[in-house]
């Protein structure tokens, strides 16, 4: 018998820009949440950025933070209801920039939240800058030659959470072909099944697009993630504790 998802899709179109792969997180966080009956015990914390447009998408709890700090907000979420299952959804520009503090220090406590990180290389929203993962020779409106190796390297979170004692699930995944994207609702559906067994802290950080802000097609930008965003950031698990690390 097909499932019905009616509690957790919207009737709202989506507000991304055409080509985007956000969409296609917002897409499988729903299928997902639903899939596990955790409609009514889920809750959203939502970064600000291309991240807020997901919030009229979904049928659950969901709480718009300040500018990076959604892990913050997530934080007291779960300390004053153990209840819930709560996750972070932000991009690089909020999640790593703005809000690098918060999020190594919620991994470093073990919070038990899920945090999904979209990384595009940039800050989509706001005009296109220069962002953490912003790769050496990619240019944005504040690195127009390119970014150097003197404005730093691009941050690699997940080789960076995944040498802290505390988190049980850390992974990268590519939304740029169908298989990547089976690969990374599987691993989606892996943090939220942690959360509701109450292991701890997940961070799952997906490879995504900007067809708009890197001025090509759609097309172009997901051909970048092959060529340049994936050979930087290398996809795959780098910690799981429950199921074997480095897979």
């Amino acid at each position: 018998m097909k499932k019905s998802y009616s509690r957790v899709f919207s009737d709202e179109i989506s507000a991304f820009c055409p080509g985007c792969t956000h969409g296609l997180v917002t897409k499988i966080i729903r299928r997902v949440v639903a899939e596990l009956g955790i409609v009514k015990e889920c809750t959203g914390i939502i970064g600000i950025g291309c991240s807020e447009l997901t919030k009229p998408m979904f049928e659950f709890d969901c709480v718009g933070s300040p500018h990076g700090k959604a892990a913050a907000v997530a934080t007291g979420i779960v300390r004053c209801n153990r209840n819930r299952v709560a996750f972070v959804y932000q991009g690089d520009g909020d999640g790593i920039a703005i809000g690098l503090s918060e999020t190594l220090h919620a991994a470093n406590r073990g919070e038990k939240f899920a945090s999904f990180l979209i990384n595009n290389g940039k800050f989509g929203m706001t005009g296109g800058q220069m962002a953490p993962t912003t790769v050496i020779g990619q240019k944005t409106s504040t690195t127009p030659d390119g970014r150097r190796v003197t404005d730093g390297h691009p941050m690699k979170m997940c080789e960076i959470i995944s040498q802290l004692d505390a988190p049980v699930y850390v992974a990268r995944f590519a939304l740029n072909s169908p298989k990547n994207v089976q690969d990374a609702e599987k691993g989606i559906r892996k943090a939220f099944e942690y959360q509701i067994a109450g292991k701890g802290y997940t961070f799952v950080e997906l490879l995504s697009n900007c067809p708009i802000g890197l001025s090509g097609t759609p097309v172009e930008s997901l051909k970048m993630i092959d060529e340049i965003s994936s050979n930087v950031f290398k996809l795959g698990v780098f910690r799981d504790v429950y199921g074997g690390v480095g897979k």
